[in-house]
């Protein structure tokens, strides 16, 4: 199948600026190309890893990946989908951003072979660039008339844009320009909010290189959830890439919860499952939904992509330990990563009755409703059921001395630290 045939198939082009002539490039040779990230955080969230898993894809066809981090355009702000301006980072703080997603990257993609990814920045072929330069040789070949009517621009009218974000897309045009002529590259590929800053780049290449230029430009859809809502968000807050800022015991909850109507779509667009393998498991949500087989394969194949296979098979611990009950086979580590978002309580290390201790811990209201849970067997320790009133609770219970699990009634958890 022709990467543009399977791209089609996944419901993952939103524009195409020449698709026949892509189409037929394809088909012709291996291609270099690239999509870009701005080092604005120092990490990226699964919204990002849309236009990458494309990228991946095109490697896995034989094509040339090129991963551009904008150490330059980072420093500036892309306007694209923002109402406001950016707040401007130091360069210490954008070059520690770079440094991170760069590690991020190669992690994701092949580093040998002769379609090995290929990392670039721009900030290697800007910083030099003095202000009399860039006018006169780049800022000649835009139309204010034109850049206006863009909607990354055209959208901030009203509320105001600064020239600094204004002319963001020229610093993008460039770097397709450098690209095409230092690293051959013909596609740029990116979200459906990157489509005039594409175009932007290609202007240029035709102004710069002659009309014939064969370069070529793709976006994305804007991924939305059947609830309508934007994908990737959480009530607490975006999905990460970092296992520091999101574990990948939540990472996998995550994709594991997928919505029915959703979790199709997902496994198209961000696993590389074939058509056969994918076309089974929807046809599973559609007979047999309550054993969850596409969620699950969704949530196995994108925890085993970005974290690797030790990482998928101990968030497959946790989450098994979690639903059977048996807390005492975690180590310390997994019950940090499992109970990160239950109600969390402190405790000192000293032995205390439990009756009191579940009050002062504030896990039960009064010593009476305490008694009451304890004899009728709703109170568990660490998985296993608690009766006894006049049991003393100490560091020995916890969980290499760090953790006691609390589980009041059939699913309501809590989490002791002891200090």
């Amino acid at each position: 199948m022709n990467i543009i045939d399977e791209l089609e198939w996944r419901e993952a082009i939103n524009q195409q600026t020449d698709a026949e002539g892509l189409r037929q490039l394809t088909e012709e040779k291996s291609i270099s190309l690239y999509c870009g990230v701005d080092p604005t955080g120092d990490s990226m969230h699964i919204g990002h890893l849309i236009p990458f898993m494309m990228l991946k894809r095109f490697q896995l066809a034989g094509h040339r990946p090129v991963i551009l981090i904008g150490g330059a355009t980072g420093t500036i702000g892309d306007p694209s989908g923002r109402q406001s301006e950016r707040t401007l980072q130091t360069m210490e703080q954008v070059q520690a951003n770079v440094d991170a997603l760069t590690a991020q990257m190669k992690k994701l993609f092949l580093t040998e072979g002769d379609n090995q990814l290929r990392m670039v920045n721009n900030y290697d072929w800007t910083h030099q660039l003095n202000v009399i330069d860039f006018l006169r040789d780049y800022g000649k070949n835009f139309s204010i008339n034109t850049m206006l009517a863009k909607d990354i621009v055209a959208n901030r009218l009203e509320t105001g844009i600064s020239y600094t974000e204004f002319s963001y897309q020229i610093l993008q045009s460039m770097d397709f320009l450098h690209l095409y002529r230092e690293e051959d590259v013909q596609l740029q590929i990116g979200g459906s909010d990157q489509w005039g800053n594409i175009t932007s780049g290609l202007d240029l290449i035709r102004k710069k290189e002659g009309p014939e230029a064969k370069a070529f430009g793709l976006t994305i859809p804007l991924m939305l959830k059947a609830d309508g809502t934007k994908f990737g968000k959480t009530a607490g807050g975006a999905i990460w890439l970092d296992p520091k800022k999101t574990t990948p015991y939540e990472f996998y909850q995550f994709w594991a919860n997928t919505d029915d109507r959703d979790v199709v779509k997902y496994l198209k667009y961000f696993t590389f499952l074939d058509k056969e393998a994918i076309d089974a498991l929807a046809e599973k949500v559609q007979t047999e939904p309550h054993k969850r087989e596409a969620q699950i394969t969704l949530a196995e194949e994108m925890t085993r992509f970005v974290h690797g296979e030790e990482m998928l098979a101990q968030a497959k611990k946790i989450t098994a330990a979690l639903f059977s009950g048996d807390i005492k086979s975690l180590t310390a580590d997994e019950i940090e990563q499992g109970f990160k978002e239950m109600p969390t309580f402190e405790a000192p290390k000293e032995s205390k009755n439990i009756v009191d201790w579940l009050v002062d811990v504030g896990i039960e209201p009064s010593k009476r409703q305490a008694r009451e849970d304890l004899n009728s067997g709703a109170i568990s320790m660490n998985g296993e059921r608690v009766t006894d009133a006049e049991l003393e609770v100490s560091a020995d219970h916890a969980i290499e001395g760090r953790f006691i699990i609390i589980r009041k009634g059939k699913k309501k958890y809590h989490l002791v630290k002891l200090s």
